[in-house]
């Protein structure tokens, strides 16, 4: 529920009264004594879905948007005016539970930092998450989530395209695309400060081999629910006026720790690895402006000014498109590499099991380990198969048939960035069955 305060012009009184009596609205009116144009204040309290129709009433009797207007949060209401205007604005579902456009632009603005906050915050976000992501440490990854300012941009940006307020939708757009290369630049740097001083002394190979690394290294089509997720809940909580902490959370978790593996793998030499979580970056946060745009417009937020409700609407449905296309463009990549996921789970489980097939009974399969180029079709590279056998026995002359049966499995390339040529290496060693 909201309190509303409204200054009355000279001239306006009887009118703005009247519109509060034929709505059953329980008022407070207070005198203006201050000598400039308005002549009274009224105060009046309304369920949340009330504000926007009440606020274009008054606007219809002469209460234009430059005058003195607040609407706050209101706790508690005692009444029973009050409880028969709930009822009947809950019956009207034309609003729905959304909080007045005025309100939504006035919440959108304010999530949009000012500039040095908003990059102080991306870099401590970011450095905090390349910092966790190094560690394999899910909580550290977490709290950087939490100081992450991602949510206030895209939001804002989304806001001002329904409503046609093209200075917030710039605003919008130009902090997340200034957000994105200032992530990615403290990403980089940071980690490439800590590979050369000795903090972290691993290989490329190393690195990536962390569990935190590796699962953003070969995003699948999953990651893309989970921004689209992000998006929905993100307008959703903005347009009904609850907290949008946790909303904000879920929006860094699909964007911080990616662009950190974006910095860890240029910081290691390895720009092929990067695009992986590049593009989960890039389709995370189309996905989260999309679903937003689409959300917050069948909400039914339209410009103030009928005549403008146009040019929102094309604007808008252009943005769409536009992100549409792209969005698209970049999720068959995703497509692509949960294809190509599939294809090396199926070569690993029947090249262990021709592997296995092909031992003595005295011998067995220790470990093989594959090492993958391509994107975002991967293939083997190099696969290292290490073979056990008895300590007092010889070790079991299955190397050329264990490459055999590797070469036959191996998928073929389908991108360009594959090679058909395997490197098979055959290890042996002893293994006590006690």
């Amino acid at each position: 529920m909201r309190l509303v305060q409204v200054m009355i012009p000279t001239g306006k009184r009887d009118a703005v009264l009247g519109v509060l009596d034929d709505e059953g609205i329980d008022y407070a009116v207070s005198d203006e004594t201050s000598g400039r144009d308005y002549t009274a204040l009224v105060s009046f309290p309304l369920p949340t879905n009330a504000v926007e129709p009440v606020l274009a009433d008054l606007r219809d009797v002469g209460i234009e948007r430059d005058a003195y207007t607040v609407v706050l949060d209101a706790q508690t209401v005692v009444s029973k005016r009050f409880e028969a205007l709930e009822e009947q604005y809950d019956e009207d579902e034309e609003n729905g539970d959304r909080i007045a456009r005025e309100e939504l632009h006035a919440t959108a603005s304010d999530m949009a930092p000012p500039l040095p906050s908003y990059v102080l915050l991306i870099i401590v976000s970011v450095v905090t998450a390349t910092a966790g992501v190094l560690l394999d440490s899910p909580a550290v990854v977490v709290g950087s989530m939490v100081i992450a300012p991602i949510v206030g941009p895209a939001m804002a940006a989304s806001v001002g395209t329904v409503i046609d307020d093209r200075e917030l939708a710039l605003r919008g757009l130009k902090l997340q695309a200034l957000g994105g290369v200032i992530a990615i630049t403290s990403a980089s740097l940071f980690a490439l400060a800590l590979r050369l001083s000795g903090v972290v002394p691993l290989t490329a190979e190393e690195v990536f081999a962390i569990s935190e690394v590796r699962e953003r290294l070969a995003p699948d089509v999953l990651s893309l629910v989970i921004a689209l997720g992000a998006g929905a809940a993100g307008a959703v909580s903005l347009s009904s006026g609850v907290s949008s902490v946790l909303v904000g959370v879920m929006i860094a978790a699909a964007l911080v720790p990616p662009i950190a593996v974006v910095g860890i793998a240029l910081a290691w030499g390895e720009p092929v690895a990067m695009l992986g979580p590049l593009v989960l970056v890039s389709v995370n946060l189309l996905s989260i402006n999309f679903v937003a745009l689409i959300v917050l417009w069948q909400l039914g937020y339209r410009p103030h000014l009928w005549f403008r409700e146009d040019d929102a609407r094309s604007s808008t449905y252009a943005r769409l498109a536009t992100i549409g296309v792209v969005l698209l463009l970049l999720s068959s990549v995703l497509v692509g590499v949960t294809y190509g996921t599939y294809r090396t789970s199926t070569f690993e489980t029947d090249a262990q099991q021709a592997i296995e097939a092909e031992l003595p009974a005295e011998a067995s399969l220790v470990s093989m380990d594959v090492v993958y180029e391509g994107f975002p079709f991967q293939t083997p590279e190099r696969v290292v198969v290490t073979v056990g056998y008895p300590p007092d026995g010889q070790p079991p002359r299955v190397a050329d048939d264990i490459r055999a049966h590797i070469d036959g499995l191996a998928p073929e390339p389908l991108g360009p960035l594959g090679s058909r040529d395997v490197r098979v290496e055959v290890r042996y060693v002893a293994v006590s069955n006690a």
